[in-house]
Formats: structure tokens, C-alpha cells, sequence
């Protein structure tokens, strides 16, 4: 189970300010949330530091050239864990979420073309040991693709 981590205002208004410019210089965001640049520097390694705070890069699966997108349900008979670790070993698989239901694992997938998702299903997903069956949910839109969802509390 993830330990959750303690946060206070300050933090939040910084991860905030990050969210919608993750390229703020430590001055902009000290500016904005009242304390000096090297101390937002310190919250923000220490945010990091406890897996909190990552500051990455997001691109568009579309302009890349991989137009196609799915989410395959996956239904495992073995090890979950094992299994999730093998489907997110899988290039063109961009995240695995273990769930409930009548599946085990969500898998999102990112590809050229129908031709290179039905290898991945096919060809790679099926075969890992312990997938019992699979679901592809191919993406006819992205309609909501939100990162600035703010911090609780």
C-alpha cells in the first residue's frame, strides 16, 4: 500500500502553479506562493523525494504518429502482479491498472495502426502466461484529457 505523503497549502499552490507550467522557474512559482526561490526548491525536492512530485513531459500520442489507441480489459488466471509486469514490459503499452471486475488489468495501448495493435493483442498479449482472455476498447476520441486536477485537501 503507498503511504500517503503530508502536504500543506504552500505545497499545493506549487504543485498547482506546476500544473499548469511545469516549466516555472523557481522564482515564478516563489513569486506566487510568497516564500523565496531556493525554498520552493527544497519543497519541491522534497516532493519529489517522496514520489509525490514528478515533473515530466506529456505528448500527444497523435501528433507522434500513433493515431490508434485502445484499452484492453485483460482477465488473468496466475499471478497478477506478474502478469501486469509483463503487459507493461510491452512498448506500445503506456500504463496497467489492476482493477475489479470482470477484468483484472486495464492496459492502455498506443500504435501506428490497426495492424500493429492486432500484434500486440494477439501476438504479444495472448501469449503472456497467465492471460486468460482479453477486451479491446479501440479509442474513437480523446474527450477529456485532464493534468491540472488539482491536490485534495
Amino acid at each position: 500500500m503507498t503511504q500517503q505523503v503530508a502536504i500543506d497549502a504552500i505545497d499545493r499552490a506549487i504543485i498547482c502553479q506546476l500544473q499548469d507550467d511545469g516549466r516555472a522557474s523557481y522564482a515564478d512559482l516563489a513569486a506566487e506562493v510568497g516564500l523565496s526561490a531556493p525554498a520552493v526548491r527544497q519543497r519541491m525536492q522534497r516532493l519529489k523525494e517522496t514520489g509525490l512530485l514528478q515533473v515530466v513531459a506529456v505528448t500527444d500520442p497523435l501528433k507522434l504518429g500513433l493515431p490508434v489507441m485502445a484499452m484492453v480489459g485483460i482477465a488473468i488466471d496466475g499471478d497478477i502482479r506478474e502478469v501486469a509486469d509483463a503487459v507493461g514490459a510491452i512498448d506500445e503499452v503506456i500504463y496497467v491498472v489492476l482493477t475489479s471486475g470482470s477484468f483484472d488489468l486495464f492496459a492502455e495501448v498506443v500504435c501506428a495502426d490497426m495492424d500493429q495493435l492486432f500484434d500486440v493483442v494477439n501476438a504479444r498479449l495472448k501469449r503472456i502466461d497467465g492471460v486468460k482472455t482479453t477486451e479491446s476498447f479501440v479509442y474513437f476520441d480523446i474527450h477529456t484529457h485532464r493534468f491540472n486536477w488539482g491536490v485534495p485537501g
